[in-house]
């Protein structure tokens, strides 16, 4: 999935300069290779499994080039615990970290000593916040995809077998998180194209768990929803239980994002009507490449490009 011709050039523009050489002990190599640190979110889900199961491949296939070392945190809330492994990936003179950070503004001070010590920094999946990587003046690419456009499409199509006036709810992911405030925005523009009134917004905390929890929920409160929109497919999975439970099976829609595994036979079977793929396997991969490019061209982090968008489509049961 290639990036856009005009990301590309930006990249590559970027990449190209050459000023303010990084003489810096974390640019140590094991065995002549960079180091290159992948910190994900919580393993327990399986997009991020999926992502390690993509960097893991692309490390192999370029084995000469790089060595990865990956970690994950248990849950989605557990961001202490991501703050220490960003602090360990320093520690062990990681030449570059790709994160993918719980909290859109927590991370940012590890960030920010990361950088400071001279190790190379790319964000992925989750964006950190722009406010706070301005207060700390540092310069931090996004590389992946625009959030609130994938949820529209999911939402959009959703949308056609609803109609005006309808009620829905949306099931959101770690509020804090950027794209989890994103994707409810896309959920919401979608919505109030078509008329559709949404009545609650609560977060699942990206898990199955409370996913079920909050939906189970919302249909006690609402017994006339015609919908729910989880903010990613371990959250649906949960909702897809709830709607049983409540016995909606078919009268409650059922809308994702993430395309894992696990939603294949709902989206086959029609408990869960549509879904987002932004390519788990490849997000991990392309921060990784645009940090080997900056290694290689020893590109100060400040020179880096601010973002490289990746793509996101919707799919459904008649998807390929």
């Amino acid at each position: 999935m290639p990036f856009t011709r005009r990301t590309t050039i930006h990249t590559a523009a970027a990449l190209a300069l050459m000023g303010g050489l990084l003489a810096s002990p974390a640019f140590a190599q094991d065995g002549g290779k960079p180091k290159i640190a992948l910190v994900m979110k919580s393993l327990a889900n399986e997009f991020f499994r999926t992502m390690e199961d993509g960097a893991k491949a692309h490390q192999k296939a370029h084995a000469s080039e790089y060595t990865l070392v990956s970690n994950g945190i248990k849950n989605e809330t557990d961001t202490a615990a991501q703050i220490k492994m960003v602090e360990q990936a320093v520690a062990q003179k990681a030449s570059a970290i790709v994160l993918a950070p719980a909290d859109s503004k927590a991370l940012v001070p590890a960030v920010k000593a990361a950088i400071d010590k001279g190790v190379i920094v790319v964000n992925i999946d989750n964006r950190l916040d722009a406010d706070a990587l301005k207060e700390k003046n540092i310069n931090v690419p996004f590389v992946g995809p625009d959030n609130r456009a994938g949820a529209k499409l999911v939402g959009d199509y959703l949308a056609r077998q609803l109609k005006a006036g309808d009620k829905v709810g949306i099931v959101e992911g770690v509020s804090t998180t950027f794209n989890a405030q994103q994707r409810t925005l896309g959920y919401q523009d979608a919505m109030k194209a078509a008329g559709i009134n949404v009545v609650g917004v609560q977060s699942g905390q990206w898990e199955i768990e409370k996913g079920n929890t909050v939906a189970a929920g919302m249909l006690r409160e609402h017994p006339d929803l015609t919908a729910l929109l989880a903010g990613n497919d371990s959250m649906a999975l949960g909702v897809v239980a709830a709607v049983k439970a409540a016995g909606k099976t078919g009268k409650v829609q059922v809308v994702g994002y993430d395309n894992i595994q696990a939603i294949k036979p709902m989206l086959a079977d029609g408990r869960v009507l549509a879904t987002a793929d932004q390519y788990a396997a490849k997000q991990a991969v392309f921060g990784i490449e645009l940090a080997q490019k900056a290694l290689a061209a020893k590109t100060p982090q400040a020179q880096l490009p601010a973002e490289v968008k990746t793509d996101v489509v919707l799919v459904t049961k008649g998807s390929k």
